[in-house]
Order: C-alpha cells, then sequence, then structure tokens
C-alpha cells in the first residue's frame, strides 16, 4: 500500500495534490478538471472516497503481490 502512494506522489510527496498523476487519477475517477483541484478540493475527495482508496490500495498490493 505505502509502496504505491510513494510512486504516485514522487516528486509530490508533500504536496500530492500537486501531483500530475494523482491529479490525473481523481479527474478520471471523480470528474473534476484536474486544473481545478488545489488543496481543498483534494482533501475532500480523500475524505469523501477513502473506502473507495483503501480498496484501490489493496488491490494495488494484490496485483504487485501476483506480478513478483
Amino acid at each position: 500500500m505505502i509502496g504505491f502512494l510513494w510512486q504516485a506522489s514522487r516528486g509530490y510527496r508533500l504536496t500530492p495534490w500537486r501531483s500530475p498523476y494523482i491529479l490525473w487519477r481523481i479527474e478520471t475517477y471523480w470528474g473534476l478538471h484536474a486544473d481545478q483541484i488545489g488543496f481543498k478540493e483534494f482533501w475532500k475527495f480523500v475524505w469523501a472516497q477513502r473506502r473507495d482508496l483503501f480498496r484501490f490500495l489493496e488491490w494495488t498490493d494484490r496485483m504487485r503481490a501476483q506480478g513478483q
């Protein structure tokens, strides 16, 4: 789980709401344009979608384990 988060926020670890990859993922999942996502919108999304995000992170762990 931590591995995916570490890779996804590469270069933006202290400011994940600025990561182009994370913004793209939120844009495709939530429908909000990436250029409209700031600090507040990012954390609002994370809080509102925390269960789905946790399930996604568990899925990435399973996929990574199967690939090794």
